[in-house]
């Protein structure tokens, strides 16, 4: 292709919504000509449907069952807390009104 008419490039302007002057029609036609057949290339790759590589590692989640470890009684943790009602612990608000 090469170089695009003063009309493509005019209508490729438009549609940028671009205001463009002479000089820089003559510029933008072999830019943008360039510009379209580095596109055009990729129609040149060939293209191999032999297999559909989702992902290249076979990767399986190795998980565990949940056992209840030794944690640590509620009674035991409510000593160092300084406010409780029951088996709720009294915060200070954090939201100003």
């Amino acid at each position: 292709m090469g170089k695009l008419t003063k009309e493509e490039v005019l209508h490729v302007a438009h549609l940028a919504r671009i205001a463009v002057s002479d000089d820089e029609i003559e510029k933008y036609s072999n830019d943008l000509g360039q510009l379209l057949d580095e596109v055009k290339k990729i129609n040149d790759v060939e293209e191999k449907d032999d297999e559909l590589l989702i992902t290249p590692i076979h990767h399986i989640a190795l998980l565990r069952e949940d056992e209840n470890n030794n944690s640590i009684k509620f009674d035991d943790a409510k000593i160092n807390i300084p406010k409780s009602d029951g088996n709720f612990v009294e915060v200070p608000v954090m939201i100003n009104e």
